[in-house]
């Protein structure tokens, strides 16, 4: 090594000097123009030098990043688009069934002939004032008698209810607000069916009121009006339980956030007619609500053909026969024999005798009887034959066969 600088002693000096000479002038020059701020050339140099650098670092960063997300990132997300399409097919599931029941609901209302409230026309009005005081919440619209606007006519937006119509001039009219402390709507809540009233606080806030303590109510859920105060149909939007603690007199304090924001209101909706009819569900199914209870009501069922059993045969022929000979049935069936009575000592004894019609040589034919007539005036009681001497049954006997 100390031979190479030996030998090469005034070259590797001269080439210092004059890198030091070059790197002098690049810190002095500098280079730029009018519309940009000077800048040294020993700095244009190293940015040169260095940008390549930090070029392939910054696409070894990206490429890096990009595997991530676009392989290990997405391990994740897979699992949760699975779990997602399981709830989205639950959800289907359950609505499939809302919308079973709601159909079914439907047909039992038109089948005990309810009579529901619809919104039949409306007045579109914009907000012109408000009261200006923190004691009576209420604001001006402007439109009033000329427009058909009366007093207590409800009020609302396309978000839920306002108002009502408080005063009413020519031209404007007054709408108290739900808020207000004077206020009060009839609501139910959509999950538990509770009903209750809403009203305002001096605070500005609104609270549901004759909820009993019992009774258990979650945040969140929503709030509807009941129909019960005749101003608001049911089923509109009232807002969403907010916060619910403990009340005075036994009664819950439930307070909810409204579906409007009665703070910035512009454009309202009054009510101006409302239509009741009675539901129908034609355009709903073609199944009849009657065939439904009919179908979960217990049936009785279809009682079976009578078969005439062997016993009540045999009780039917005791009690339509009679001692005389005359029969009460009516069916005509060919007889092999006809009886014929004979009296013994001991009593009567019917002995039957085949009677045959001769046919063909050697072949013995059965005679068909008919039926006797039922006598009119049948005996009380049967009449029995006289009792013969013995001496004149014995040649009945011995006729007899055996």
């Amino acid at each position: 090594m100390e031979s190479v600088l030996g030998r090469y002693r005034n070259l590797v000096i001269l080439v210092g000097v004059l890198f030091l000479q070059v790197l002098g002038l690049a810190v002095q020059v500098k280079r730029g123009s009018s519309d940009t701020q000077d800048t040294r050339l020993i700095r244009i140099w190293a940015v040169s030098a260095l940008t390549p650098f930090e070029r392939a670092v910054v696409w070894i960063e990206n490429g890096t990043s990009n595997i991530w997300h676009n392989y290990f990132y997405l391990r994740g997300v897979r699992n949760e688009n699975r779990a997602l399409k399981e709830q989205i097919e639950q959800m289907r599931l359950e609505q499939v069934r809302l919308t079973e029941d709601a159909t079914q609901a439907h047909r039992l209302q038109a089948l005990l002939a309810f009579k529901e409230q619809y919104v039949a026309k409306t007045v579109a009005a914009q907000v012109i004032g408000s009261s200006g005081s923190d004691q009576s919440r209420t604001v001006y619209i402007d439109k009033g008698e000329n427009e058909g606007l009366k007093r207590d006519m409800a009020v609302i937006t396309a978000d839920g209810i306002v108002g009502k119509v408080l005063t009413v001039y020519p031209s404007v009219a007054q709408v108290l607000l739900v808020n207000d402390q004077s206020s009060g709507v009839g609501v139910i809540l959509e999950k538990s069916r509770l009903q209750g009233v809403l009203r305002g606080t001096p605070t500005g806030e609104v609270t549901v009121e004759k909820v009993m303590s019992d009774e258990q109510v979650a945040p969140g859920e929503n709030v509807l009006t009941s129909g019960g105060d005749q101003i608001f149909p049911k089923g509109l939007p009232v807002g969403t339980v907010a916060k619910v603690g403990t009340g005075k007199d036994l009664f819950l304090s439930i307070k909810v956030r409204p579906a409007a924001n009665l703070s910035k209101l512009e454009e309202v909706l009054v009510l101006v007619e409302k239509q009741q009819r009675e539901a129908t569900a034609e355009d709903l199914s073609h199944t009849r609500a009657a065939d439904i209870l009919a179908q979960r009501l217990p049936s009785v069922p279809a009682k079976p053909p009578a078969e005439a059993s062997p016993a009540a045969a045999g009780a039917s022929a005791a009690a339509g026969a009679s001692p005389a000979g005359n029969s009460t049935t009516t069916a005509h069936k060919p007889l092999a024999a006809a009886p014929k009575v004979t009296t013994g000592t001991g009593g009567t004894a019917i002995t039957p005798k085949p009677q045959v019609q001769s046919g063909k040589p050697g072949e013995a034919v059965p005679v068909q009887s008919k039926p006797a007539a039922e006598p009119a005036n049948p005996p009380a009681n049967p009449v029995a034959q006289p009792a013969t001497p013995p001496d004149q049954a014995q040649p009945a006997d011995q006729n007899s066969p055996n």
